[in-house]
């Protein structure tokens, strides 16, 4: 049986989000209908918004979800009816990486979660006025009052803690915390650079320190940010609107370079600059990602003293364990991500993108 629900349509590549009336289709076998609560806005979304992807439009994007189930498909053994649940990426589950405990490098992940905009069957999961709208985003689309999302997008969580503060544990803050336990499980006394202090940066630093590096640096070029980053763990900052990095990175770890970077900017230049400051041995992990087809120049020479580059999609996690983990740290004060929070009442999804695209907030989490 379909649903009436309303959610956020974005008409057109460049056009706002719009609060529209639409149709959910029934739950498929392994499909889950779950009355949302609160929902992270990621600079992806922004990113597809703007027709920077080929995400079929109109569509209703959305994939920070939390929410509770009140309805699940026949074949669906993971949540029931009453569960609170975070939402996440989708994946096939039968792939290799899959099962090997990698969903977010699964062989069919763009057009499950990214580009294709319906179900794997091509079927679509949102209309409205009996036309098919792009959906399915992350397995989610969950800038609705109700969401239908895969079986594989959700993890039941704890109801004790308030889902606004967990939300962003969906894509932005588990990116940022894998990357720092997942690729570069920094060893005792070793140094951590965090290349942009966004959401995700800041997420990195909190993962970092918690881990047994001794030198946290993050990087910024909004002061105010650099500050919270040292309330929430940095050891140092660089202020690169007036400081070059180079010098600076060279000052801190003695000239010896950095064992782990975490590039969140999306910013070529500063991945070049963060490649060679890396230390012999050293690993980068690129998370920021710019336009598709954007190449960056390096020497090679450099990278062969051991240098690795490793790519980064949502911190290579294993969400059914990662974020009941963070989940627990948030609940017990250990990640203390309702410093990077601003609440936003749903209709209010506008004003959150236009203060998320000024800096004036991090990571904005819309409430219903």
């Amino acid at each position: 049986m379909s649903t009436t629900t309303r959610a956020a349509v974005v008409e057109s590549g460049g056009a706002p989000f719009t609060l529209s009336d639409v149709v959910l289709d029934a739950p498929g076998p392994h499909e889950a209908l779950v009355r949302m609560t609160a929902a992270g806005l990621c600079h992806t979304d922004l990113g597809v918004a703007s027709g920077g992807l080929p995400f079929p439009l109109p569509g209703v994007l959305g994939h920070e979800g939390a929410g509770v189930v009140e309805a699940v498909g026949s074949a669906v053994t993971g949540v029931a009816p009453g569960d609170h649940v975070l939402l996440s990426f989708t994946s096939c589950g039968h792939c290799r990486n899959c099962r090997g405990g990698h969903p977010a490098y699964c062989a069919t992940w763009l057009p499950l979660n990214l580009i294709g905009g319906g179900r794997p069957d091509g079927t679509s999961t949102i209309s409205r006025g009996g036309e098919a709208l792009g959906g399915h985003f992350f397995g989610q689309s969950s800038f609705a009052e109700l969401a239908l999302a895969d079986e594989r997008s959700l993890v039941k969580v704890d109801p004790d803690v308030p889902p606004a503060s967990i939300a962003p544990l969906g894509c932005g803050v588990q990116t940022g915390v894998g990357a720092v336990w997942n690729v570069l499980k920094p060893e005792t006394g070793g140094t951590v650079v965090v290349l942009g202090a966004g959401a995700v940066g800041l997420s990195a630093v909190m993962a970092a320190a918690l881990t047994p590096a001794t030198r946290i640096v993050a990087v910024d070029r909004v002061a105010e940010r650099l500050s919270l980053a040292e309330e929430l763990g940095a050891t140092h900052t660089v202020d690169t609107s007036g400081t070059d990095l180079a010098p600076a990175l060279a000052e801190i770890t003695g000239g010896q370079g950095a064992d782990g970077i975490v590039e969140t900017t999306g910013n070529v230049g500063v991945l070049r600059q963060g490649v060679d400051a890396l230390a012999a041995r050293g690993t980068l992990v690129v998370v920021g990602a710019p336009p598709f087809g954007t190449e960056v120049a390096l020497d090679v020479n450099g990278l062969l003293g051991g240098k690795r580059i490793v790519g980064l999609t949502l911190g290579d996690s294993e969400t059914q364990t990662m974020i009941p983990a963070l989940v627990r740290l948030v609940k017990d004060g250990r990640l203390p991500l309702h410093r990077l929070i601003s609440t936003y009442p749903f209709g209010d999804i506008d004003r959150a993108v236009q203060d998320m695209r000024s800096g004036k907030t991090i990571k904005p989490v819309l409430t219903f």
